[in-house]
C-alpha cells in the first residue's frame, strides 16, 4: 500500500458456511493495495458446527492480518458492529461470506475510496449474480438476482468508520440480512453524508435453497414494519425498495379467513364467494411466480404450495412486527 492509497479494513460476518472459503480465496487473490486488516466475525450461537481452519488457510500472507471475533449469534447487524468497532482503519469494507470479489477488487476499491469526496460516507460495489445458462431461472434465483439492483446492499459496501460512529452503527434490532443495510444508509444520509455507487465488482452466486425458502423469507415483513416506524411510511421511495405484494397478500388472507368463518356460520353462498376470491387471488399469485420460471414439476409444485402459504405468513409477520415495534425509539437512543 502506497502513501496515497486509502487505508481500509475488510469486515466479514459469517456463519462459517461452505461459501466462506471461496470468499476468502477470492479476496486473497485480488490485485491491488491489501487491506490493513481483516476481521472475521463468527456469528454462530455458541461454538457452532464447522471450523474456521480451512477458510483461514486460503488467505496466504493475509492470514497474519486477520482477526476472528465472536458476536454470539445475534444476526448480521450485530456482527458487523462487532467487526467495525474493532478496526483502526478509516474505512470498513463489508463483505458477505457468500460473495466472491473480482480479480482486481482491491485495486478498484482503492480507487473508489480515493475518489470519495470528504462528505461521502459510503461507496457501494457492483454486485453481479450469475444465473444458469440454457434455462429460465427459478423463483429463488430471480430473487437472488434482484440483489444486483438493490441500493446500499452490504454484500459489498464500504463505509467510513467516522460515519458509522456518528450514527451508532447498524441497528441490531434487525435480526436478519434484510433492511439493516437500507436502515443505516438512510440514517447516514439524514446525518448529512452522501452514499454513492463505486466501480468495483463482486460476484454473488446463487446458493442452494430448499422448497420453503420463500416462505421463511416472509419474516422480513416484520422488519418492514420496523422500517416504517423508524423512517416513516415513505421509506420505500427513499430506499428505492419494491413495495411487494403485501396489500394483495392481506386481501387473499382476509378472503380465506372470511370463507372459513362464513362456512362455520352456515352462510354457504357468501362462503363460496369468499372462497372464490381466495382461490382467484392465490392462482394469480402462483402463476406470476410460475410463468417466468423453468416450469419443471418440482418448481411448479413448490410454487403452488408456497403461493397458498405465503399470503397468510406475510400478513401475520407484518401484523406481528407492527405490534412488536410500536413506539420503538431511534437506534442511537438504544445504543447509547
Amino acid at each position: 500500500m502506497t502513501g496515497t492509497d486509502p487505508a481500509y479494513a475488510v469486515v466479514i460476518p459469517t456463519l462459517v458456511r461452505d461459501t466462506l472459503t471461496d470468499c476468502l480465496a477470492a479476496l486473497a487473490a485480488a490485485t491491488g493495495p491489501r487491506p490493513q486488516e481483516i476481521v472475521l466475525v463468527d456469528d454462530r450461537p455458541g461454538s457452532g458446527p464447522g471450523s474456521l481452519e480451512r477458510p483461514l488457510s486460503v488467505l496466504g500472507d493475509l492470514r497474519e492480518r486477520t482477526t476472528v471475533l465472536r458476536s454470539g449469534g445475534r444476526g448480521p447487524a450485530a456482527a458487523r458492529n462487532t467487526g467495525w468497532r474493532a478496526v483502526a482503519a478509516p474505512w470498513a469494507a463489508f463483505l458477505d461470506d457468500d460473495v466472491q470479489v473480482g480479480p482486481h477488487w482491491c485495486e478498484q476499491l482503492a480507487t473508489d475510496l480515493a475518489d470519495a469526496s470528504p462528505d461521502t460516507a459510503g461507496v457501494q460495489g457492483v454486485i453481479e449474480v450469475p444465473l444458469p445458462a440454457g434455462r429460465r431461472p427459478t423463483d429463488w434465483e430471480r430473487g437472488t438476482a434482484s440483489l444486483a439492483r438493490a441500493r446500499w446492499i452490504t454484500a459489498d459496501m464500504a463505509y467510513r468508520t467516522e460515519a458509522l460512529k456518528q450514527v451508532a452503527g447498524f441497528d441490531e434490532r434487525f435480526p436478519r440480512a434484510f433492511r439493516e443495510d437500507a436502515d443505516i444508509a438512510l440514517r447516514i444520509l439524514d446525518a448529512g453524508w452522501r452514499v454513492r455507487q463505486g466501480g468495483r465488482t463482486t460476484r454473488h452466486p446463487v446458493r442452494p435453497a430448499g422448497r420453503w425458502a420463500s416462505l421463511r423469507a416472509q419474516r422480513g415483513n416484520a422488519d418492514d414494519a420496523l422500517m416504517r416506524y423508524l423512517h416513516g411510511p415513505e421509506w420505500w421511495e427513499r430506499a428505492a425498495a419494491p413495495r411487494g405484494r403485501l396489500p394483495g397478500h392481506a386481501a387473499i388472507t382476509a378472503a380465506g379467513a372470511a370463507a372459513c368463518a362464513l362456512a362455520l356460520a352456515g352462510r354457504r353462498r357468501a362462503a363460496a364467494a369468499a372462497a372464490f376470491g381466495w382461490a382467484a387471488g392465490t392462482a394469480e399469485f402462483a402463476w406470476a411466480r410460475i410463468a417466468p420460471g423453468p416450469r419443471t414439476r418440482d418448481e411448479v409444485t413448490a410454487m403452488l404450495v408456497t403461493s397458498a402459504l405465503i399470503p397468510p405468513a406475510a400478513t401475520w409477520h407484518r401484523l406481528s412486527g407492527l405490534r412488536r415495534h410500536r413506539g420503538v425509539p431511534a437506534w442511537r437512543q438504544v445504543a447509547s
